[in-house]
């Protein structure tokens, strides 16, 4: 395991793997590296990888201060500086795409090729889930929470064929706290007026049936950032990068290379 030091002192672990030029890989909300685990020697054909635990996941330290997107993207900043890599491409999912938003806006010269996957702008313009689909997820039993948000993640025929263990859940050994620090930075997301300000080619890619992120903010990520090329995986739940690999790889590597 390898370190990197933030601003504020916080440990950020992170693994790089593969060689060749870096591509980043930033998971969802509350989750750690593992998020990546199915699909991340995909990419290694061409490049390595390089993913971090979030502060308050896995092996880095878990603060209890306010957490933000934007902070969380300085974290990154933080490992890139401690491995010398000035320029990489960055492949944010969920509210990894809001991380990967903050990277490309406050540290241009850093980002080559952005990635954004089922992810939104945050803010008043976002598009929020549906009051059915929140009630789901705060079920009082932690089993009825597991199973909506499985559901969530992935088509009945995939999980039919794929028992698991699933690692888009949540970090297992994640502190309570953490849990929610991680949900105020994504749902305090907003970068609405920043994002014409992107200026690196930008590809979106989103499920068509994505409840949890709704598909509507694809469209408008598209639209808010200069030239960005918009993708949509046709039967693709929250996951699409894990169930829909064999064409979500494929795109996301053709794009950066």
């Amino acid at each position: 395991m390898s370190y990197a030091k933030a601003a504020d002192g916080t440990r950020i672990a992170y693994q790089l793997r593969g060689t060749g030029s870096p591509l980043i890989l930033l998971a969802g909300q509350a989750n750690n590296h593992h998020w990546w685990d199915g699909v991340r020697d995909d990419f290694h054909g061409t490049r390595s990888t390089l993913t971090v635990d979030y502060r308050g996941t896995g092996d880095s330290d878990k603060p209890d201060v306010p957490y933000s997107t934007r902070l969380l993207a300085d974290d990154v900043g933080a490992v890139l500086d401690e491995l010398g890599v000035e320029r990489a491409d960055v492949y944010g999912t969920s509210m990894g795409g809001r991380v990967a938003q903050w990277l490309a806006l406050d540290q241009p010269h850093r980002v080559r090729r952005l990635v954004l996957g089922c992810t939104s702008p945050g803010g008043a313009h976002a598009v929020e889930r549906d009051d059915t689909v929140r009630r789901a997820l705060a079920a009082p039993a932690p089993a009825a929470r597991r199973e909506a948000l499985l559901d969530l993640m992935y088509t009945p025929a995939w999980r039919a064929a794929h028992p698991g263990p699933y690692r888009t859940l949540g970090d297992p050994a994640m502190p309570a706290f953490a849990r929610r620090r991680h949900l105020v930075a994504s749902d305090g997301h907003d970068t609405w007026d920043a994002l014409p300000r992107i200026s690196c080619p930008t590809l979106v890619v989103h499920g068509s049936d994505d409840l949890l992120n709704p598909t509507a903010n694809a469209a408008l990520l598209a639209r808010r950032i200069p030239g960005a090329r918009l993708e949509l995986l046709e039967g693709a739940r929250h996951a699409y990068f894990e169930e829909f690999r064999a064409v979500a790889g494929p795109l996301v590597s053709d794009f950066i290379d």
